[in-house]
């Protein structure tokens, strides 16, 4: 049997070498506030080792992330070198589609503020019934 030592590497450096960071200073300081948990267990320091097999959650943007970390890596490489690096096992959210106007037309026309004005209550509010 060979007693190999796991290969390890900074959290902030894997961080930034998977690319969920732009820089490593953002990873570190997502990091240090306390944003990450290495196999549920929260972390607030960047120099925390983490290596194969473990599993972080942490919130990228304003979505929740859990990987499991599958190598450590050499350096920072193109985008499909850094998807080998981790599992993704977030949890699949969809999305509605983005429609800041909902289903309003636009502005209400001449009538249609006419009609509105019609339905309002003693109380200066609309009553939609």
């Amino acid at each position: 049997m060979t007693d190999q030592p796991r290969q390890t590497i900074r959290l902030d450096k894997w961080l930034w070498h998977a690319r969920f960071f732009k820089s490593r200073s953002l990873a570190a300081g997502v990091v240090t506030s306390g944003k990450v948990r290495v196999d549920g267990t929260p972390v607030s320091k960047p120099a925390r080792a983490v290596g194969p097999g473990d599993v972080l959650t942490f919130i990228q943007a304003d979505a929740t992330k859990v990987v499991r970390i599958l190598g450590c890596g050499e350096r920072r490489g193109p985008a499909p070198e850094a998807q080998a690096l981790y599992e993704d096992m977030s949890p699949v959210v969809e999305r509605r589609p983005y429609n800041p106007g909902g289903d309003r037309k636009g502005r209400p026309t001449k009538k249609q503020r006419r009609d509105m004005m019609t339905h309002r209550s003693n109380d200066g509010s609309i009553d939609l019934e």
